[in-house]
């Protein structure tokens, strides 16, 4: 599970880089999410376009995209989407093609076997829009009424191919809630001359902290109920820009920055805002900038693994996520008696996440990456 994580960790930041490119816009992706859908396709890519995807979900180290990577995400998925957990997290992943193609049965199988998912073959050709409302419709189901309208009018039509969609919702408690009376509105600094109210929430309590000189950033780790997911928050100092840490972050890098076992565990004041993120992404040009270009091209495409049938390509691939931060945690904590102690007063670290910060939710056990965004502006 090692090369794969390291590979699913490389192309988590890689999309993170690139859809904040150039702009300062919130970014929100379910990186596990895109890379186990986009796996689920290359079991039926061959040559070029197989090994592009290969290259682009750096998993040309973990075997070059052989049985054992698709071997991994079932394990990998399997282990995350428990459904013994006590976090809520739905996934909506499906390859939807032309039903005039004639998908391979081994092909469907394997979706099955390795991805928990279905290949559904509908009918673009006559019935474009009666498919779009269909797609939309499973979505909005699969994702508790989160996640609807994925697919906007007139986004597929009758040359559509195959349509991969990954839609997903995600809510858990915080291990120990944040008091919803200490929540305040606050001012978050968007830019050096621009502020917007926040709902800014506030919480006194221990934490594993650190502080990495290298790009002048505190990260801070919260964990969920039951510590199977953390959310990890990398909160650059006010002089420092989001864009330099984001430049200085490798997965490596991230991992040695966020070990747990290293981190110090004190009494930390956290000031965190209140947050909904709702991002959509039409990935092909994101793809096609990483270098996956040939999937998308009739001419080029190579899916023989999937169907005999020629120009069979992506016609579209949708990603969209949504994750709540609010106060909510397992229940209200106990009512603690204030004793008073002399002791010698000291200084209460602060972590005040009042300006733009990038957060990471991870699955504890495996060390996946489910969600990164970037929080730049309410």
């Amino acid at each position: 599970m090692d090369a794969l994580s390291e590979a699913n960790g490389t192309f988590a930041l890689t999309l993170l880089k690139k859809l904040g490119e150039g702009n300062s816009k919130n970014v929100l992706i379910a990186p596990l999410s895109i890379s186990s859908a986009l796996a689920m396709v290359l079991l039926g890519a061959r040559g070029n376009t197989a090994a592009q995807m290969c290259q682009t979900l750096s998993l040309n180290k973990s075997s070059g995209g052989g049985e054992d990577v698709h071997q991994g995400f079932q394990n990998l998925l399997s282990e995350v989407n428990r459904t013994d957990t006590q976090y809520l997290l739905r996934t909506a992943n499906r390859l939807f093609g032309e039903k005039t193609y004639d998908f391979l049965s081994s092909f469907k199988d394997s979706c099955r076997i390795f991805y928990q998912a279905e290949m559904e073959e509908l009918d673009f050709l006559s019935a474009t829009e009666e498919s779009r409302k269909h797609i939309n419709t499973w979505v909005a189901e699969k994702t508790e009424g989160k996640i609807r309208d994925l697919l906007p009018a007139n986004s597929v039509n009758a040359m559509t191919r195959l349509v991969l969609v990954n839609a997903i919702y995600f809510k858990g408690n915080w291990d120990t809630q944040f008091n919803k009376e200490h929540t305040k509105e606050r001012p978050f600094r968007v830019s050096k001359n621009m502020e917007k109210p926040v709902q800014m929430m506030f919480k006194k309590s221990t934490f594993k902290s650190t502080y990495i000189g290298e790009i002048s950033t505190q990260i801070l780790v919260l964990p969920y109920v039951g510590k199977e997911l953390n959310m990890v928050i990398l909160l650059p100092s006010e002089s420092t820009d989001l864009n330099t840490v984001e430049k200085a972050l490798t997965y490596e890098k991230f991992v040695t920055w966020t070990k747990l076992d290293v981190m110090d565990e004190d009494e930390v004041e956290v000031f965190l805002p209140r947050f909904t993120l709702e991002e959509s992404y039409d990935m092909e040009c994101v793809l096609r900038d990483l270098g996956v270009t040939d999937a998308f091209e009739a001419a080029q495409a190579d899916f023989s693994g999937m169907s005999c049938q020629q120009d069979l390509h992506l016609s579209k691939i949708v990603h969209k996520s949504f994750v709540e931060v609010t106060e909510e945690g397992t229940e209200a904590a106990a009512a603690t008696v204030a004793r008073i102690t002399p002791r010698i007063l000291r200084i209460v670290p602060r972590f005040c996440a009042d300006h733009p910060f990038l957060f990471f939710i991870q699955h504890s056990r495996t060390g996946a990456i489910l969600f990164c965004g970037r929080f730049c502006s309410p």
